[in-house]
C-alpha cells in the first residue's frame, strides 16, 4: 500500500478518519490528494495532515491507483457520472462509502455499461472509525482482483476492524449491525446511566462507571477466545446480583427486542436503496 496513490473525493470526517489512520500506518502524504469543493475544507486537510487538495474532481483522480468516494449516497451519481471518462481512462479501483449504492449502479454511472466494467468495493464503516477502532463490512465486485482486495482491506484496517461479505446484499445486515450499532450501545448506556442515577449516584458517578464498563466488557470480549455467552456465565453467580439483573433481561426477552431493532434497521436500509433506484 505504501507505493500506492490514493484519492478522496469528499473530505468530509469520514475521510479525515481514513486519512489520519493511513498516515498513522505509515502512507506518506505527498501520496494522498483530497478532492473537496470547500475552501476551507481543502486548507484545513491540507494544514492538519500535510495531504494535496484539489477543487477538481476529474484532476484529482489523474494517475491514482485508488479512488474513494466519500459523499452522500444522493450525490455519487452526479459526481460519478463526472468522473466517468477519467475513471475508464485510468481504471483505478474505487472504494465507496456511501450506503445504499448498490455496486451494479455504480459501476454504470462510472461508464461500465459501454465501456470496461469498473473494479469498485463497497464499505460499510461506522462512526468509531474516527477514533480508529471502526469496523467495515467491504464487499467486491467480480472485476476487483487479489491485489486490490488486499489494498482495500489495508485502507480500511487503517481505521479498525475489515471483514469482508460474499453476498453484497449482507450489506445491510452490516449495515444494521455495525453501521447503526454505535447509536444502540450509546442508548443502552444512556439508559444504564439514568437508572444508576434513579438508585442514588451522581450523574458524574453513573456516568463514569458506564463508560469503564462498557469499555471493559468490549475488551474482555475482543481479548477472549471465549463467546460473549460463556463470558457472561462466568460473571454470573448463582442466586446473585447479576442473575436477578438478568432474569429481568430474559422477561423481557432481550433477544427478541434486539432482532427487532436491527430488522428495522436492515428494512429501512433496504427501502433507502430502492428509494435512490426508483429516482435513477
Amino acid at each position: 500500500m505504501k507505493q500506492s496513490k490514493l484519492t478522496f473525493i469528499g473530505g468530509g470526517n469520514m475521510a479525515a478518519s481514513l486519512i489520519g489512520g493511513l498516515l498513522a500506518d505509515n502512507l506518506p502524504a505527498k501520496q494522498i490528494t483530497v478532492a473537496d469543493p470547500e475552501s476551507g475544507t481543502r486548507d484545513s486537510l491540507a494544514n492538519h495532515f500535510g495531504v494535496n487538495t484539489a477543487e477538481d474532481n476529474v484532476a484529482a483522480i489523474t494517475g491514482a491507483d485508488v479512488v474513494v468516494l466519500a459523499v452522500k449516497p444522493q450525490m455519487l451519481q452526479s459526481v460519478a457520472e463526472v468522473l466517468a471518462s477519467a475513471v475508464q481512462e485510468y481504471q483505478p479501483l474505487i472504494i465507496t462509502i456511501a450506503a445504499g449504492i448498490r455496486s451494479a449502479d455504480l459501476d454504470r454511472w462510472l461508464g461500465g455499461e459501454t465501456g470496461d466494467s469498473v473494479a469498485v468495493v463497497r464499505a460499510m464503516p461506522n462512526t468509531p472509525a474516527l477514533l480508529q477502532t471502526g469496523a467495515t463490512g467491504l464487499f467486491a465486485n467480480a472485476q476487483v482482483n487479489e491485489e486490490q482486495r488486499d489494498l482495500a482491506e489495508s485502507i480500511l484496517r487503517a481505521v479498525g476492524l475489515a471483514l469482508w461479505v460474499e453476498n453484497e446484499d449482507q450489506m445491510d445486515a452490516v449495515t444494521a449491525l455495525s453501521g447503526s450499532g454505535p447509536a444502540y450501545f450509546f442508548r443502552i448506556m444512556e439508559a444504564m446511566e439514568t437508572a444508576g442515577a434513579g438508585l442514588g449516584l451522581s450523574a458524574e458517578t453513573a456516568h463514569l462507571l458506564t463508560l469503564q464498563t462498557a469499555l471493559g466488557a468490549a475488551k474482555m470480549a475482543l481479548e477472549s477466545s471465549e463467546a460473549v455467552g460463556v463470558l457472561r456465565e462466568r460473571v454470573t453467580s448463582p442466586g446473585g446480583t447479576t442473575e436477578q439483573g438478568l432474569q429481568v433481561m430474559a422477561e423481557q426477552d432481550i433477544d427478541g427486542l434486539m432482532a427487532r431493532v436491527l430488522r428495522a434497521a436492515f428494512d429501512r436500509s433496504r427501502e433507502l436503496a430502492r428509494s435512490l433506484d426508483e429516482k435513477k
